[in-house]
């Protein structure tokens, strides 16, 4: 054929065949997919400082550790909700035009995944901990402490964020110990990954190997909640609570109140304890506490669930004092729509 012997022609020929081709091949299906995948509605775009933090994040080599992706099997229904869909990670777009960014979906569990992290501690004071000492939040934890992310300062400045590390982990340290701006970065980072809830009408997956509706029915004998049936108090306290309050109900001292012993607790009449957990609490700031968030209403527990953390409570370390039905809950959370609410009485 005579292309063959006109090098014009012929190179001609192959580009437009190269070109056409990789329309099909790359560009078509790119557009296609993005059109596919569209971030769920109620999904944000990284704020500058949380896309700050992600490359703390990054820099600091924490995807080895944690994965950010919720697998649909059974075992994974403690990292969130639902497993994972594609639009999840939908919202993740390149960092600029020189730059692409990863989706740290990570392969590797050493420590949890953190597809849901920001709703589970969505409390400031429990990560700048965490990252300082592990210890000091998690006493079994093997990761370690992100120490040169903190500043030792003798006197803090009104904008500065103080950590209030339990004197037991703060190695000798006698100044003030201040969150630099990395550690503030990575922390509204960590706090920005939240799944967001699927569109109406659209069925949440299923997690495989899931319970049957008959192993489901029988439930584990609740602890808290005093009957045969229903949620175990102390799983949930150890989910939801005990991160911050410790197995022991002991708290940390500086950081987090003790519940072993706590008037709150100790209290027949559970209306602060219940509001204390589904809109969260700031009395006590002035005493060097954290601000505690609404655990209750970021984790979406029922009122059966509540009740079984509040019983877990009252009847644990000591603590023995008179126990909630699941009425009496309903009964305050109801209470909070009510112009004289529980909060605006007390």
């Amino acid at each position: 054929m005579e292309i063959y012997n006109d090098h014009k022609k012929l190179f001609t020929a192959a580009l437009c065949l190269f070109l056409l081709l990789t329309f099909f091949v790359a560009i078509g299906p790119a557009f296609t997919s993005q059109n596919n995948n569209a971030p769920l509605p109620g999904s944000k775009p990284l704020s500058s400082l949380q896309t700050e933090g992600k490359a703390v994040f990054i820099a600091e080599g924490c995807v080895a550790c944690h994965t950010q992706q919720v697998r649909n099997v059974e075992m994974d229904k403690v990292w969130g909700p639902r497993p994972n869909v594609a639009a999840d990670y939908a919202n993740i777009t390149r960092t600029d035009v020189w730059r692409n960014t990863a989706t740290l979906m990570g392969s590797e569990r050493t420590g949890p995944d953190l597809t849901n992290i920001g709703t589970r501690q969505p409390g400031d004071d429990w990560h700048y901990l965490h990252l300082f000492n592990p210890r000091s939040v998690v006493s079994q934890s093997v990761m370690p402490s992100y120490e040169w992310l903190f500043d030792i300062k003798d006197y803090a400045w009104p904008n500065d964020v103080v950590v209030n590390v339990p004197d037991d982990f703060k190695k000798g340290i006698s100044g003030k110990i201040v969150a630099s701006h990395k550690a503030m970065a990575l922390v509204a980072y960590l706090k920005s990954l939240k799944e967001v809830t699927l569109p109406d009408g659209k069925p949440v997956p299923l997690f495989l190997y899931g319970k049957t509706a008959a192993e489901k029915a029988g439930g584990a004998t609740s602890k808290g909640a005093g009957t045969k049936s229903g949620p175990d108090g102390e799983a949930l306290y150890a989910t939801n609570c005990q991160s911050c309050h410790q197995g022991n109900g002991e708290g940390l001292v500086g950081a987090f109140p003790a519940l072993k012993g706590s008037k709150v607790v100790l209290d027949d009449n559970a209306e602060l304890q219940v509001t204390i957990i589904m809109k969260g609490y700031n009395g006590r700031v002035s005493e060097g506490y954290g601000e505690m968030p609404p655990v209750g209403t970021n984790n979406n527990l029922k009122p059966e669930e509540v009740a079984a953390i509040v019983n877990h409570e009252r009847s644990s370390w000591g603590n023995n004092s008179k126990k909630v039905t699941v009425d009496d809950v309903k009964k305050i959370i109801a209470s909070f729509d009510k112009p004289a609410s529980v909060a605006a009485k007390k």
